[in-house]
């Protein structure tokens, strides 16, 4: 798998996610088919998966959390749903490792 920076072709999605939210920090990458909107705000970090043909798998979350976050798909709860999944990670959680 290959985790690829694409930010630059989702200017729209990013200023809305800015300017909407309390984001301080939006990346999109491509994951193959998949997309992953990586946000992080003040008090937590989310990772939005996205793909127009199938569900999302669980290795894709993992692959990701591990290169983004260095963290293991077991430290985490993902909420799965048709096509989607996403994963919100409490930034004092992340700071006390």
């Amino acid at each position: 798998m290959r985790l690829i920076n694409v930010t630059n072709s989702f200017r729209n999605l990013v200023s809305q996610q800015l300017s909407g939210t309390d984001a301080r920090l939006v990346k999109v990458f491509s994951l193959g088919q998949t997309t992953v909107v990586y946000t992080e705000a003040p008090s937590h970090i989310e990772l939005l998966f996205t793909n127009e043909r199938r569900n999302i798998q669980r290795a894709e979350i993992a692959f990701t959390l591990e290169r983004l976050l260095q963290k293991d798909i077991g430290d985490v709860s993902p909420i799965m749903g048709h096509h989607l999944a996403e994963v919100t990670v409490p930034k004092l959680e992340r700071q006390a490792e």
